[in-house]
């Protein structure tokens, strides 16, 4: 099979991965794999070519990025459960100022949520936000969505969050992982401002039932008595190594390999900052932040990073697999044909990956699966465009996060989160949770399509 008739196919293929996930709520990594054979089979490829796929597209993927995505989460369970995330909030705090505290909790959400999921997160600092909502006399749904759409930013567009990696391991960006944290850096302060917007022109105008009843639980939260309760917390240069280490050292590896330097110091370098190298590295800077060495934590936290992580795995294996199946038929001939006529080259392409995204983040209610299917539908794109190269893949992956933004609402796990810790209704919720994200996405690619048209 060839032609439209082959695209068909795909789209059917892709369709089918959003209606079995989002109406019959099979698990991604399900979906997907029944998609490809399906594709595979449909489109007319040998079977055994359509099994060699398969295995190749999820083996290829996990050997690149598998351990990176292990060792991330591994990262975020640790930061998270020494009380080091609480640590970093508390930093950001101080050089902000209680005067500001929506600013103050957008900015924490954004570093926090780079290694630690949005979701985690939100839950580890809900205390937090109530506490400086209470004591700055600032509206709960204001905190609240500065909080989540700080988070949501760097969940969706800086590494070593899976998605991103994911999605970067997808389209062959896995060795410019130094530029892709650079750009979604880049990206997401503009993101995360566009929510702190939000949350003080909207999100002060809401309010939760309850907020003002004031009652002797409200009355004792301050941010000591947080902390007294958490326990003894790391110190914050030990609370922030774990995220800055390895992205320093990843970073000055794609600045060796871009100044094209050579020698055994640079050769070093260049191994301490592959991106698996640099991650376990900020594992064990992660090990630091333990306070004690036993089973608890060396087995059973380190457990959890793990199991955490197979999930992404596998939605992340699966989704190669389906790249793999596309490639392997005759699509990318097709694209070429579009390509030579130049319908799919210019600025106006980097607007592709994100319509995509937008529209399977809405449909299915997954960023990570949003980033993942999407990725591996441009892949072959971006091949027969002549997009490569560390900035363009760099923005690519972007463009896919932005979309991947679009929209939070009722089928995400994360819309429940903050508006079950938030104690918002769903109008509300939708109000400010919903259309936050909407203009975060929007943002976004905005950002994203002006740093193509500076860069590429």
């Amino acid at each position: 099979m060839e032609g439209y008739g082959l695209i068909i196919v795909i789209v059917l293929g892709v369709l089918f991965v959003i209606f079995s996930t989002a109406k019959l709520k099979l698990h991604p990594f399900i979906s997907l794999i029944i998609a490809s054979f399906a594709i595979g089979i449909i489109a007319g490829l040998p079977l055994a070519d359509v099994v060699a796929a398969i295995n190749g597209g999820f083996g290829g993927l996990m050997g690149s990025i598998g351990l990176v995505i292990i060792f991330g989460t591994i990262i975020g369970v640790i930061l998270e459960k020494s009380g080091a995330a609480l640590r970093m909030a508390e930093v950001v705090l101080r050089l902000v100022g209680e005067k500001r505290p929506q600013l103050a909790m957008s900015l924490i959400g954004g570093i926090v949520s780079i290694p630690v999921f949005c979701d985690s997160g939100y839950v580890i600092l809900s205390s937090l936000k109530k506490a400086l909502a209470k004591r700055a006399k600032v509206t709960v749904a204001s905190m609240a969505i500065a909080l989540s759409t700080g988070l949501f930013a760097t969940h969706t567009l800086v590494p070593p969050t899976p998605g991103p990696i994911a999605a970067a391991g997808n389209i062959g960006a896995e060795n410019y992982l130094g530029t892709v944290i650079l750009m979604g850096l880049i990206v997401a302060i503009p993101v995360i401002f566009a929510g702190y917007l939000w949350a003080i022109k909207v999100g002060t105008k809401i309010k939760v039932e309850g907020e003002d009843d004031a009652n002797e639980t409200d009355a004792a939260f301050s941010y000591d008595e947080i902390v007294e309760q958490f326990g003894k917390m790391p110190s914050a240069s030990k609370s922030f190594a774990p995220i800055i280490v390895p992205i320093l050292l990843i970073a000055f590896s794609s600045f060796l390999t871009f100044m094209e330097l050579s020698g055994p110091l640079v050769n070093v370098f260049l191994f301490l900052g592959s991106p698996i190298v640099a991650l376990l590295i900020g594992v064990l800077f992660a090990f630091i932040l333990m306070p004690s060495y036993d089973e608890e934590t060396l087995t059973k936290w380190i457990g959890v990073g793990i199991k955490e992580s197979a999930p992404i795995l596998l939605i992340t294996g699966a989704g190669g697999a389906f790249g793999s199946v596309i490639k392997a038929t005759p699509v990318a001939d097709f694209i070429q044909g579009f390509a030579d006529k130049g319908i799919f080259t210019g600025a106006l392409f980097i607007f592709i990956p994100f319509l995509i995204a937008a529209a399977l983040k809405t449909a299915q209610g997954s960023s990570t699966a949003a980033l993942v299917i999407t990725s591996t539908l441009v892949a072959p794109l971006l091949i027969q465009v002549g997009i490569e190269g560390a900035v363009p893949l760099a923005l690519v992956v972007m463009s896919i996060g932005a979309g991947a933004m679009v929209v939070s609402h009722v089928n995400d796990s994360y819309f429940w989160v903050v508006k079950e810790f938030s104690g918002m209704s769903v109008t509300q919720a939708y109000k400010a949770q919903t259309a936050g994200t909407l203009v975060q996405g929007l943002v976004a690619i905005t950002v994203t399509f002006l740093l193509w048209m500076i860069f590429v």
